[in-house]
């Protein structure tokens, strides 16, 4: 369950003046620190965490331990491994007085990029290249890799981030839905615990939806317009936007919210700016004029850019 304290001051932080591809990394950036520090017991802090990872060690360790535990999940079940991509070769990595930048360093972190292309198959626009982490070059990119490496781990059953936990909630919800014909209105009672992998380390952790709905509609109540941007709560954590009806999935993630968009996630602020005409036109006006008088939205690139 969310802490409630994160629940109350998600709006007010979200609505905030922000470039909201910045908080689309800031938020994605909390969840995997919290992640590494849970697995390992470190201290990643989200201002340093590429200079906490640069040196390539707690990646490599943890490549090796994604190997460890798909190579038990095979030995468990055989039959769901056969469907599956099973990384099984050993990163080759120094972890003792690595200076980050040095050759000992970028070699680390090229040994991992190449077992996420040739173990996990990552594809190319998901991966980063080593100077994208050593030279901080390419953030998005490393972050992203990060979170699809926690996907691949977590269908093997290691602990995944938050964001990873709510994608698995919202597509076991979806599967039920479809398979009951009812996808769009909701069945307000499942198990919270079911996995999809019966090898899960931590069950699936739920937020709060009760409180989502008021923090949709402050961050809709941005907007002065007399006629708002359309978005009707379907059903907890379902609502559907714009003239076309389009249902997405809304989480809190923190002091986040989140929407669900393809096979990854955008904050909500930010999803509005690229759909809400409104926040278009104040966007557009805000590059026309990079010193407004009255505060506009923050410009954003889109998180596929």
């Amino acid at each position: 369950m969310a802490d409630p304290s994160h629940i109350q001051s998600a709006a007010s932080k979200s609505i905030r003046p922000f470039r909201s591809s910045e908080e689309y990394l800031e938020a994605m950036k909390e969840d995997l620190a919290e992640w590494f520090n849970t697995l390992y017991d470190l201290d990643i802090q989200v201002d340093t965490f590429l200079e906490s990872l640069e040196t390539g060690c707690h990646l490599c360790r943890h490549a090796n331990n994604v190997n460890r535990t798909a190579l038990d999940f095979q030995e468990r079940h055989p039959e769901a491994a056969a469907r599956m991509r099973v990384p099984q070769n050993e990163v080759v990595f120094q972890a003792k007085n690595v200076v980050p930048g040095s050759f000992i360093a970028r070699d680390n972190v090229s040994n991992f990029i190449q077992w996420c292309r040739q173990d996990l198959g990552i594809q190319d626009v998901l991966m980063f290249e080593t100077n994208d982490l050593v030279l901080k070059k390419n953030e998005k990119n490393f972050v992203l890799c990060l979170l699809e490496v926690a996907r691949r781990g977590s269908k093997f059953g290691m602990l995944a981030p938050m964001l990873i936990q709510m994608e698995e909630e919202i597509e076991e919800e979806m599967r039920d839905q479809m398979a009951d014909g009812t996808l769009g209105t909701g069945r307000e009672s499942r198990d919270p615990q079911a996995g999809a992998y019966p090898s899960r380390a931590r069950p699936i952790t739920l937020c709060d939806l009760k409180n989502l709905d008021e923090l949709v509609r402050e961050i809709l109540g941005c907007c002065s317009c007399p006629s708002q941007f359309p978005m009707v709560k379907v059903s907890e954590g379902k609502y559907k936007v714009g003239d076309s009806n389009t249902l997405i999935f809304v989480r809190v993630l923190r002091s986040h919210v989140m929407v669900r968009v393809g096979g990854g996630w955008d904050t909500l602020e930010h999803y509005l700016d690229k759909h809400d005409p409104c926040r278009c036109a104040a966007l557009c006006e805000c590059l026309r004029d990079p010193h407004p008088r009255a505060p506009h939205l923050g410009t954003a690139l889109p998180p596929g850019s």
